[in-house]
């Protein structure tokens, strides 16, 4: 069967909604698409952990450490779930990594802004995991058997994720008037990064068309965009929050909240490493790399000792 006939038969299992596994023939630029949407998945779990670690020696409570040690502890969780389905497709991933800290890989660019306050960690959670979990139980629906089996998990832990940042910042709002405008400030600074996350808009992604022809993407940038903004303005509204933005309103027409334009100037000069925070980024994900050698080479040898022992029983 010539390759012509494989994309036929490749694209009427798609049509079927069928799910096609790393081993199944797939269009090579299908599998680099892959390679570059999970790498940066897989990246951007990784990287989110740092703005919070930030905060987890200044949490307030010995309640609210808990909480955020394991939040965090859950992205890296996330992140080592999606670098074993990229790996699926025949990649190693301490390329994916080395492309990383020689800044030739994308990750979200919301990490790239600094966490200054307490109540950042309730926008985190509740904005930039709240914008998430919309992008990824969609992905948890996808086509590539190993990336929509991976979402199931993980849409499970960002849905703890979002509810714990919104519980801090309703609780904060509930508080004296320097805790509310603390949690007001965090919300003027993260709104507008956040409905960045979801990516250009339809008309300058390069990539939406393909990703949607091959089922790894169901909803457009503006779809998922439109859907996390009607969800989550009610929700501000409900504990006493401003969205940070004169032009939003309601259409009773169309029953969508309507936004003002979004900077994506601001967008494109962050993921092309301009960002408040992109150099302090990386160098704390090459650090943390480096002084981790140990255990690497550790794990590795433990491996090798035992797989040699066990050839020998046998």
């Amino acid at each position: 069967m010539d390759d012509a006939a494989k994309l036929k038969e490749f694209d009427d299992r798609i049509a079927r909604g069928e799910i096609f596994e790393p081993k199944d023939w797939m269009p090579e630029r299908l599998r680099k698409q892959l390679i570059r949407m999970m790498s940066q998945h897989a990246h951007s779990e990784v990287v989110g952990m740092l703005p919070e670690g930030n905060w987890i020696t200044r949490a307030p409570s010995l309640r609210r450490k808990m909480i955020l040690l394991a939040k965090v502890q859950d992205e890296g969780g996330h992140g080592l779930y999606i670098y074993s389905g990229v790996e699926s497709l025949g990649v190693r991933r301490e390329d994916l990594i080395d492309e990383l800290h020689a800044g030739k890989a994308k990750y979200s660019s919301i990490f790239n802004y600094p966490s200054l306050l307490w109540s950042d960690m309730g926008a985190i959670g509740w904005l930039v995991d709240g914008a998430a979990i919309v992008n990824q139980t969609t992905l948890a629906k996808c086509s590539f058997g190993p990336y929509a089996r991976a979402m199931i998990r993980i849409c499970k832990e960002e849905n703890f994720h979002k509810k714990q940042g919104y519980e801090i910042l309703s609780t904060m709002m509930a508080g004296t008037p320097a805790q509310r405008a603390m949690a007001q400030d965090s919300i003027n600074r993260w709104w507008w990064p956040s409905l960045m996350m979801f990516g250009p808009t339809d008309k300058d992604s390069p990539n939406s068309i393909d990703l949607m022809r091959w089922g790894i993407k169901r909803k457009s940038n503006d779809d998922l965009r439109q859907r996390f903004i009607d969800m989550t303005v009610p929700q501000a509204h409900a504990i006493g929050l401003t969205i940070p933005d004169p032009a939003l309103k309601f259409n009773k027409e169309t029953g969508h909240w309507e936004i003002g334009p979004i900077n994506w100037e601001e967008f494109f000069n962050v993921i092309n490493g301009n960002g408040p925070c992109n150099k302090e980024r990386i160098a704390a994900r090459k650090h943390a790399h480096d002084e981790g050698k140990w255990v690497r080479e550790a794990a590795v040898a433990y491996a090798q000792k035992h797989s040699s022992l066990e050839r020998r029983a046998a």
